[in-house]
């Protein structure tokens, strides 16, 4: 899936062969926007307008927009890798939510 970014939103872009077009969502929020093209230009455009609409309808209902990242997030791991990872921590003389971010940034670097 390829995604697009706009003034902090995300979205997506896939194809519908079936339908000849492209098609997508603003990702990582909770109310579901969508839009579609059937050219690069008219999905990109597409997209740009449902975020705009987006924020303009948030505006209108005096709601704040969902953010798409807030910086913090809960992970389910088990016992055994909580405690393994609280370990490793101690260990390094860090705490457990260094651990985690360095272990996601050394993940991310290391796909690019």
């Amino acid at each position: 899936m390829k995604l697009m970014e706009y003034k902090g939103f995300y979205g997506s872009v896939e194809a519908s062969v079936e339908d000849r077009c492209l098609f997508g969502k603003l990702e990582f929020i909770d109310p579901l926007v969508n839009y579609e093209g059937d050219t690069v230009e008219e999905i990109e455009t597409a997209f740009h307008e449902a975020v705009d609409d987006y924020i303009k309808s948030c505006e209108e209902l005096n709601v704040e927009p969902q953010k798409p990242y807030r910086g913090t997030f809960n992970v389910r791991i088990g016992r055994d890798l909580h405690r393994a990872a609280a370990i490793a921590a101690k260990q390094k003389d860090i705490n457990l939510n260094d651990l985690v971010k360095q272990a996601i940034e050394h993940e991310i670097a290391a796909q690019r």
